[in-house]
């Protein structure tokens, strides 16, 4: 039995290997590191991350303070540690809210009457059209600043191009010589969209929504970067950019440390939604 589970896991670390390549599993490695912060940041940063100490303020990176400390005395590792917990989720949440209604209209355009595919395909255009993060803006500027708007408004701009890739995607499967052959068996068109056209679709899109978290957790610190998002003292990623953008050049890892953060985690599942997309079954 150990040979068997030894053997098992070599063939599951050779294939995880093949299908990701080396840059594919250090990206994965780099998103479970993320998802470990996320979920259990006590295990890598046990302390307060809005404890404050004013005689340690602006303490530079060194022994003690690994990454320094801000304004207040406050730990920057332990406040980024912490903050990959709402960075990381509201990222996913915008995503899950664009997703889901650019499936409704993908499939609604793609598999429903003329006139709907003709009305919805156009709206999907028009939106697409714009640039995501200008109409994010907009949107924020409607629903007003703050952590639900912002996610809210960042879901609703990238819902128009997951909605134009799944219509395209389930137009060809629907038109596909196995789904018209399975309909010519009798097979219903409701058993047919089960059967063949979602299980067709569904994995292109795990691979762009997995390109789309860290598209998300770049808009949202943005969006929190410019005060219309979370606020200090908030260990969320763009605000402690905010924070420290007054102090870049006496304190610069105030604002590095975010930074990379940011851009490390929006890089690793970019590769990694790449490398998913690179093995979709076509």
């Amino acid at each position: 039995m150990t040979l068997d589970l030894g053997r098992a896991s070599r063939a599951w670390r050779a294939r995880a290997w093949q299908v990701l390549g080396p840059g594919g599993v250090v990206s994965a490695a780099v998103v479970v590191l993320v998802l470990v912060a996320a979920l259990w940041p006590q295990l890598l940063a046990p302390g307060d991350p809005t404890a404050v100490a004013p005689a340690e303020a602006y303490r530079p990176p060194g022994a003690g303070a690994l990454l320094g400390t801000d304004a207040s005395g406050r730990d920057v590792y332990t406040r980024v540690v912490h903050g990959a917990g709402q960075s990381l989720g509201v990222g996913a949440l915008a995503t899950a809210i664009g997703l889901t209604l650019g499936v409704v209209l993908g499939f609604g355009a793609a598999l429903g009457p003329r006139w709907l595919d003709g009305l919805l395909g156009r709206v999907i255009e028009v939106l697409f059209s714009l640039p995501s993060l200008v109409l994010a803006l907009l949107l924020v500027a409607v629903l007003g600043a703050g952590v639900g708007p912002s996610v809210i408004s960042v879901g609703l701009a990238t819902a128009p191009g997951y909605a134009r890739i799944l219509r395209a995607r389930a137009q060809a499967v629907a038109q596909s010589a196995y789904v018209g052959a399975a309909r010519l068996e009798g097979v219903s068109a409701p058993a047919a969209f089960v059967r063949h056209v979602l299980p067709n679709t569904v994995w292109p899109l795990v691979a762009v929504a997995t390109l789309g978290i860290g598209q998300a957790i770049v808009w949202v610190s943005a969006l929190s970067y410019l005060g219309l998002g979370a606020l200090p003292p908030s260990p969320e990623w763009g605000a402690m950019l905010n924070a420290g953008r007054l102090h870049i050049t006496s304190s610069w890892w105030l604002t590095v440390a975010p930074g990379l953060a940011i851009t490390v985690t929006a890089a690793a599942l970019t590769m990694l939604g790449r490398r998913l997309g690179a093995v979709a079954p076509s």
